[in-house]
């Protein structure tokens, strides 16, 4: 079972249709045990929770953003979804807040069962407009080897991209390294977005967060900000722009 850690790598998004437009930015992310927010930011200088810090985790930031804990939020939707992973072991893959702020495009959390054996993935995704998504993926590979998922794309993200076709990941779970890569397919088949994370683990300490903040000190800003610069980007080539649909009327799909 992977324990708290930093993950250090890079983010990589390109669109191929109508046009190629890539951009790729360094990044860490966090890889914390929902159970156990409390203890690592007890043991960890730098780190702190549900409060105000230079590097921080707040409940508010995830779920159902009304700063409860996540776990009885997590339990219920495992449990709708006819998962019995109650209480399992859950790793939460996410961008921290740096001096207050943040901006998740997806957080990653891993339910294990009580054997250590990765069972069901669930994505959160944000958009730029305060709404989010979760897509709740079983997993079911062998035991061993990258985990490959499929689902109807349900929420929208980005302005010039449209609501319809699918998302395809594939995803090799948190351990010395690891790796998450997304298609997005259009109705026909075709890729139009391909989005890479890879990362490499580092021990989740005062002095590694010191080490990768030294390294990425506005990084949560960055995100946001090149967000929208290549909203411009995209805009000036003369992308079409989709108006923001109504949201999906469940906040979970699978």
């Amino acid at each position: 079972m992977p324990e708290p850690s930093i993950y250090i790598g890079q983010v990589s998004h390109k669109r191929l249709t109508p046009f190629v437009h890539a951009l790729d930015y360094k990044v860490f992310s966090l890889l914390l045990d929902i159970d156990k927010l409390r203890e690592t930011a007890s043991d960890t200088r730098m780190f702190v929770y549900n409060r105000t810090g230079v590097v921080s985790f707040h409940d508010k930031d995830h779920g159902p953003r009304d700063g409860s804990p996540l776990r009885p939020w997590l339990n219920n939707i495992l449990s709708e979804h006819g998962y019995e992973l109650r209480d399992c072991p859950v790793r939460l893959l996410t961008f921290p807040r740096l001096w207050g702020y943040v901006f998740n495009p997806l957080s990653i959390y891993y339910c294990y069962d009580r054997g250590g054996h990765l069972k069901v993935v669930l994505y959160e995704v944000s958009n730029t407009f305060g709404q989010w998504h979760g897509y709740l993926l079983p997993v079911t590979r062998e035991a061993s080897g990258p985990v490959s998922q499929k689902t109807t794309k349900e929420f929208h993200v980005s302005p010039f991209m449209p609501v319809d076709g699918t998302y395809e990941f594939t995803l090799t779970p948190p351990g010395e390294k690891l790796s998450v890569l997304i298609r997005y397919k259009g109705e026909q088949g075709e890729d139009r977005m391909i989005a890479k994370h890879t990362a490499r683990r580092s021990d989740l300490t005062a002095a590694g967060l010191a080490s990768a903040l030294s390294k990425h000190p506005m990084m949560t800003f960055k995100v946001i900000a090149g967000i929208h610069w290549e909203a411009l980007k995209l805009w000036k080539k003369g992308a079409k722009f989709h108006p923001k649909p109504d949201l999906p009327r469940n906040h979970i799909t699978g």
